[in-house]
């Protein structure tokens, strides 16, 4: 889905309803998005209809631990929301419905905190804090044990990402590339960066990367800014995609997926196809490579893996960015930005399926449906359970074998 940005003026809710207005008008310059029967008289185009999906000799066994309901799903907001997992548990939130805890491992519920806000980032969790943002700005800490309030503040714009929890701060990402920093403690915003949107992007923002001493921003003109945490001054930036070619649409590059951290390496992945590997420290590229997408990547031990605009999925050597193998079975079901669980990376698609890829060289493992709605969000991965999160805010978990 496409977003455009307002020029200054505007109040942030005249500005959501522009951007929701022109999104769906725009909606169907998107890959992965359906064109419709019978638009300026031609037939619809068989060779942009979702791939089918084929039969195949599963190679992986894949097993539901349990299945419940988050609340009412985001549906067609395109905000992927995804949940998260701390401690032992699983924190989802939905549009219409609150914020809710689960066992990670019987999916029992643990809490449920109530609101009638437009529940749309997040949630993040960390540090004994679970914490959310909505379609109106405010942005909700509730205690991670008890589901209790802890305190509110209030962002500049609707909030469609996760905030992030560390070193004793919650850094919000507002949907006009805003990023504040409040006291996890208190809720005091200590400080904010701002950065300057291009016309057109990409609907979604990418959630903070926390690391030592530093919080990486993905940003929507296509980079990622290191900030530093104490109090919010750029230390560098980086372009993952290039900005490129004759119109806004070409030009569309966002960073709409969380940076990926480990040890002093940055992976990033951008909308315009294109995957970097940056130096934290020092905000130098290691390698380039022209294969990414806009939700994000999976990290494996020697590989990272990520789904392009068009479906394809890629594996990419993490020392070098060489293709180490792609998977185009799957093109045209808007996929979600892989996860890694074992020896398999998994993404969901736009009818409900999670397809189990193998890492080793990309062939199809296992397959099975969450509740026949897409799942557009990456999923999650801890403690070897995977858990997808459908836009009608069903969540479930597998382990596979």
């Amino acid at each position: 889905m496409i977003q455009a940005q307002s020029q200054p003026g505007p109040t942030p809710k005249l500005v959501l309803v522009r951007r929701i207005a022109i999104a769906g008008l725009m909606v169907l310059a998107l890959g992965g998005c359906n064109t419709i029967k019978g638009w300026f008289g031609g037939k619809k185009d068989k060779e942009a209809e979702p791939a089918e999906l084929t039969d195949f000799t599963p190679s992986a066994t894949v097993s539901k631990l349990w299945s419940v309901q988050a609340g009412k799903g985001e549906k067609r907001l395109g905000v992927r929301q995804r949940p998260a997992v701390a401690d032992g548990r699983v924190y989802a939130a939905a549009v219409e419905g609150g914020v809710r805890a689960f066992d990670l491992r019987t999916g029992k519920s643990v809490w449920h905190y109530d609101s009638e806000l437009p529940l749309s980032g997040g949630p993040g969790a960390g540090d004994g804090l679970v914490v959310v943002g909505t379609l109106e700005g405010d942005v909700i800490a509730l205690d991670a044990a008890t589901g209790a309030e802890k305190w509110k503040a209030k962002v500049s714009n609707e909030v469609i990402s996760a905030p992030a929890v560390g070193n004793g701060l919650v850094l919000v990402h507002a949907n006009d590339g805003r990023v504040s920093a409040f006291d996890a403690a208190t809720g005091e915003r200590r400080w904010f960066w701002t950065k300057e949107l291009p016309v057109l992007t990409v609907r979604g923002n990418a959630s903070p990367t926390v690391g030592p001493g530093y919080v990486f921003v993905g940003n929507d003109d296509g980079s990622v800014t290191a900030l530093s945490m104490s109090d919010g001054s750029e230390l560098w930036s980086q372009a993952v995609g290039q900005a490129e070619g004759r119109s806004e649409l070409e030009r569309m590059a966002d960073v709409d997926g969380p940076a990926v951290l480990d040890g002093t390496t940055l992976y990033a992945t951008s909308y315009k196809q294109q995957t970097l590997a940056i130096d934290a420290p020092s905000g130098r590229p290691l390698w380039t490579k022209d294969n990414g997408g806009v939700g994000g990547l999976g990290l494996g031990s020697d590989r990272l893996v990520v789904s392009d605009p068009g479906g394809t999925v890629w594996a990419l050597d993490r020392s070098t960015g060489a293709a180490m193998w792609q998977q185009a079975a799957l093109v045209r079901r808007n996929l979600s930005a892989p996860a890694v669980q074992g020896d398999y990376a998994v993404v969901g698609d736009f009818d409900g399926y999670l397809h189990w890829l193998k890492l080793s060289d990309g062939t199809l493992a296992a397959r099975t449906r969450v509740g026949g709605e897409a799942v557009l969000a990456q999923p999650v991965v801890a403690d070897g359970i995977l858990i997808a999160q459908n836009i009608e805010g069903e969540l479930t978990a597998f382990q596979v074998k």
